[in-house]
């Protein structure tokens, strides 16, 4: 596992409560790298954080972590089966990282 895969995992890891639920997959193209995370639907509002700060600042870190290795690292973290897990709305297709982009101001 490369630095900034090691890094995410630890940090999620300690946020959530379902650790072994955390799945992290690294891909690297011409664009850096991509991190993927899938958590349990539980643990998501943890990682997100209230206005999406939590993963606002994980997204940060991971950019740290990837300048320190001359890579660029950007962090997708995918929405967990079933949706929000609320009532459905009209807009359930929206990526989680589309609607924290939505929720800037």
């Amino acid at each position: 596992m490369e630095d900034d895969q090691n890094f995410l995992e630890h940090v999620v890891k300690s946020l959530v409560d379902n650790p072994n639920d955390v799945k992290i997959n690294r891909t690297v193209d011409e664009m850096g790298v991509l991190l993927t995370l899938s958590v349990n639907r539980e643990d998501m509002g943890k990682i997100i954080g209230r206005s999406g700060n939590t993963a606002k600042a994980i997204r940060t870190l991971l950019r740290v972590v990837g300048m320190k290795n001359d890579a660029r690292v950007n962090l997708k973290i995918e929405e967990p089966e079933g949706g929000t897990g609320g009532a459905p709305t009209e807009d359930v297709t929206k990526s989680v990282d589309e609607a924290m982009e939505d929720l800037k101001l």
